[in-house]
């Protein structure tokens, strides 16, 4: 991999951050970027990428994903997960901590960050537990695994029943300036459920999940959230009742913000009927009905939701196979998303692109006090570039697992190249890179 210039010309730059839609050159030069401007001349040794036709844009980040390493490796590792992330145009992403062990202390933080060192395709920030073994009965050591690196605290997998841990979990949190991510769910309301709770999981026979049951929770915590003071991050919304919490909470200027995952976005219980129990479809929250799914594409056209998160949960396809009920919950989403996004919103005008790239680039950056998403001078040259015409057909993945909704399916929108730090770490068409 070299470490010569890079000169992208005749591009359609997208950046946000910086209010730019326009066709220039971009310069990657000493790990980052030199140079946005019209016909810039080459230096000297650079090489040139001919970006006519193609979207660059600053590097993705997304808020939240699952590596499974340490301990699960069959499902994924940094490795697998970070060479997904580079082909789906990720550049940053943030590890959820419910590997085994939890990464609830700094031990187990800094044995993440070696790995993330020794193996990582991307940068991989770690997120710590709120609760000692996500168990919801004590903190976890969240100042010392700060010390290692971690960018967030969450449980997520699990919620945070405990509402005095909480309220302790914010207070903590915010002595170190960290945001919590909370996943959102009432264990007694969902008791067993394995589906959206509604007309489908009626015809289907299969225990429903109701609505309320996370929007009850985001109600409790963005609550929480105002007498704290503290940064409230709620994971992956797909109910329309939770966003009615979370505009009443940033309406009293509280410090709330929240993400949505594509497949929220674009499918819907519906799409699991019709499936005939396919556990691909299956995930937590899971797909919720019409209705909800509307609300969540308007809430992030009008910035009520700050960003797109793909919560990539990857699973070994035999833990998949299993019967509906028995199977994990989780779907895989990197390599998916910006097709996904642009066949299902762009294409039918639902949402613009400039709004799509400023929420899987800058917005999340920039709720986790992150360098990253944008292409101003001096920035990370963390790059993506893209097509909005060309199609990607999903017949095969780079992270371990294939348990996505959209495998074998073609969409429009296709990732060409990803680019960390000025160097290549994807290429369309191009062999995975060792490790």
């Amino acid at each position: 991999m070299s470490d010569a210039p890079v000169l992208i010309t005749g591009g359609r730059v997208l950046d946000p951050s910086r209010g730019l839609d326009a066709t220039l050159d971009v310069l990657l030069e000493g790990g980052v970027v030199a140079r946005v401007d019209e016909r810039i001349a080459p230096p000297r040794g650079a090489e040139t990428v001919d970006a006519s036709g193609l979207v660059v844009a600053p590097g993705f980040v997304d808020l939240h994903v699952h590596f499974r390493e340490p301990g699960l490796e069959w499902k994924e590792t940094i490795a697998s997960g970070s060479a997904a992330a580079a082909a789906g145009g990720f550049t940053t992403v943030c590890c959820m901590p419910n590997t085994d062990p939890v990464i609830d202390d700094a031990p187990t933080a800094s044995f993440v960050q070696k790995r993330i060192r020794e193996t990582a395709h991307v940068r991989v920030l770690p997120i710590g537990a709120v609760s000692k073994g996500q168990k919801g009965v004590t903190l976890a050591e969240i100042g010392l695994m700060k010390a290692e690196g971690i960018v967030a605290i969450s449980d997520d997998g699990k919620p945070v029943v405990n509402a005095d841990l909480m309220r302790r979990a914010l207070e903590y949190a915010s002595m170190f300036d960290l945001p919590v991510v909370v996943h959102e769910e009432d264990p007694n309301l969902v008791g067993g459920g394995q589906m959206h709770e509604g007309w489908a999981s009626t015809r289907l026979g299969l225990p429903g999940w109701p609505a309320v049951a996370e929007s009850t929770m985001v109600a409790r915590d963005v609550e929480l959230a105002a007498l704290t003071k503290a940064r409230l991050h709620v994971a992956h919304v797909s109910v329309r009742d939770s966003l009615a919490a979370i505009r009443r909470a940033r309406a009293a200027h509280a410090p709330v913000s929240c993400e949505v995952t594509p497949h929220h976005l674009t499918l819907t219980d519906e799409d699991l009927a019709r499936s005939g129990y396919d556990t691909r479809f299956k995930m937590n929250p899971p797909l919720r009905e019409e209705a909800d799914r509307q609300a969540l594409v308007s809430a992030l056209a009008d910035g009520t939701i700050d960003c797109v998160a793909t919560d990539h949960a990857p699973h070994h396809a035999d833990e998949k196979a299993m019967e509906f009920a028995a199977a994990p919950f989780g779907v895989t989403g990197l390599e998916t998303a910006l097709p996904v996004l642009l066949d299902g919103l762009v294409a039918p005008r639902l949402l613009s692109l400039s709004r799509l790239v400023e929420a899987m680039s800058i917005a999340p950056a920039r709720l986790f006090g992150l360098p990253y998403g944008t292409l101003a001078d001096g920035a990370p040259a963390d790059v993506v570039l893209f097509s909005t015409t060309r199609t990607t057909t999903f017949s095969a993945f780079r992270s371990l697992s294939a348990n996505s909704p959209w495998a074998g399916k073609t969409l429009r929108g296709r990732i060409e190249r990803t680019f960390v730090g000025g160097r290549e770490v994807y290429r369309a068409g191009a062999a995975p890179a060792a490790g």
